[in-house]
């Protein structure tokens, strides 16, 4: 390695390090170094390019879930990493004392994507946990109703919207919400899909109803579009907020821009991370209309990193790409293929896909073993639930790719049951 005036002999050796140690010796360093709130990772990625990741060992893999649903140009996206460094050279930081172009810019690209009416306006965070926390302080502010405070905040069973404080209230799992209760209090979860139930629940106080259009923690689940559409009606009635988060289903990864377009409805707020920044660390509340945006005031929220210039453009740079390629359709048209030919493999018994956010059923316990055998087959993708896997890939998957994958699965799955019944 060539030397540099400005490298210590110490950073050297870390460049070099990273060029030549093997998956084991990182992740034995790995266990020495971090936390361990995330187990052991599964392997040390080094690099990528498209849809396409190799790990430290020089394995090449096929990447079908994207980071969880960020990757939404894949990796290296030539074009979003040529407009990070031109921004991160010509302005990186400034605080939120100062306002910069690309965050300017963004905003205003976000509300006309998105709908939204006159008088909206965009709050921008770091992830999609800390828009959440955005939207559960909106929510708090809506207190005044004509029969007295609103305290109640409603949220699905299935839901997940983050593990801090607030996002986690909002969460229904047990597993997550008990080591940390109590929780900030007046959070409901009701059952999923259930129009009966939410006809009794929202009231005159319930201060907003929180759902996602599509639950992907809990196994890609779609609400009906009659749910979504009776949950706005009654919203309106009682006065309270419509909040959608959008964090995973966002920025095209459905085939639309936003899911929530493809029921008509319109939420007073709605919240955006993952696939915004192509990759770079990004989230956003988006206020609908003068009235909800007028909830938060200055002093009341905050976020030193959040609407950064480098974050700021490596979204716009999402978007642009996005729009200007086509990706939609793409995205509609392979998500149609994955799901009629994973429909047709024996051992699948439920596909459920809006454009590539997909969802797959199998008819034995065996998913953690078929992430395990796939990951060995040179495919990435997770289980979010014991028969359930999930596929999460860059919305620029191409065809060729796909069938590779389909062409692969019953191998897979066989190999999955095998090592299942050995156990």
């Amino acid at each position: 390695m060539a030397k540099h005036a400005d490298i210590t002999p110490a950073q050297e050796e870390g460049l070099l390090d990273a060029r030549t140690a093997s998956g084991a010796e990182w992740l034995a360093r790995y266990s020495g170094a971090l936390l361990n709130v995330f187990g052991t990772p599964q392997r040390v990625l080094v690099r990528g390019a498209g849809a396409v990741v190799w790990d430290a060992d020089g394995k090449e893999y096929l990447d079908l879930l994207g980071g969880i649903a960020v990757n939404a140009l894949g990796h290296a996206h030539p074009f979003v990493t040529s407009v990070i460094s031109s921004q991160l050279a010509t302005l990186g930081h400034v605080s939120n004392f100062f306002a910069s172009p690309p965050q300017i810019a963004l905003a205003e690209k976000l509300l006309d994507l998105s709908g939204a009416p006159e008088g909206s306006k965009v709050f921008f965070s770091n992830s999609g946990t800390e828009a959440n926390e955005a939207a559960f302080k909106l929510a708090r502010r809506n207190a005044d109703g004509p029969d007295g405070p609103r305290r109640k905040i409603l949220a699905l069973e299935g839901a997940f919207h983050g593990r801090t404080m607030g996002a986690l209230a909002l969460t229904a799992k047990q597993a997550y919400r008990e080591p940390f209760e109590p929780l900030p209090g007046g959070v409901e979860h009701l059952p999923f899909n259930d129009q009966d139930a939410l006809r009794a629940a929202v009231d005159g106080q319930t201060a907003a109803v929180v759902l996602e259009p599509i639950q992907g923690e809990a196994g890609v689940r779609p609400l009906d579009p009659e749910y979504l559409r009776l949950a706005r009606e009654l919203c309106t009635e009682h006065g309270a907020l419509l909040i959608l988060d959008e964090v995973q289903t966002g920025v095209g990864r459905t085939g639309q821009w936003f899911a929530f377009q493809e029921s008509g409805v319109l939420p007073d707020a709605m919240t955006l991370a993952k696939g915004l920044g192509g990759g770079f660390p990004i989230g956003a509340l988006i206020t609908f209309g003068e009235k909800v945006s007028a909830l938060l005031n200055p002093g009341q929220h905050g976020t030193t990193f959040g609407g950064n210039p480098v974050a700021t453009a490596a979204a716009l740079a999402t978007l642009h790409v996005i729009e200007q390629q086509g990706i939609l359709a793409q995205v509609r048209a392979t998500g149609e293929r994955l799901a009629r030919g994973l429909a047709a493999v024996p051992g699948v018994t439920d596909v459920r896909q809006r454009g590539l956010l997909i969802g797959i059923d199998l008819d034995a316990d065996v998913a953690p073993a078929f992430v395990t055998a796939a990951l060995d087959a040179g495919f990435i993708l997770n289980a979010p639930g014991p028969h359930t896997l999930r596929l999460a890939p860059p919305l620029i998957l191409s065809d060729a790719q796909a069938d590779a994958f389909l062409g692969a699965f019953p191998g897979i799955l066989s190999t999955a049951k095998a090592a299942s019944a050995a156990e």
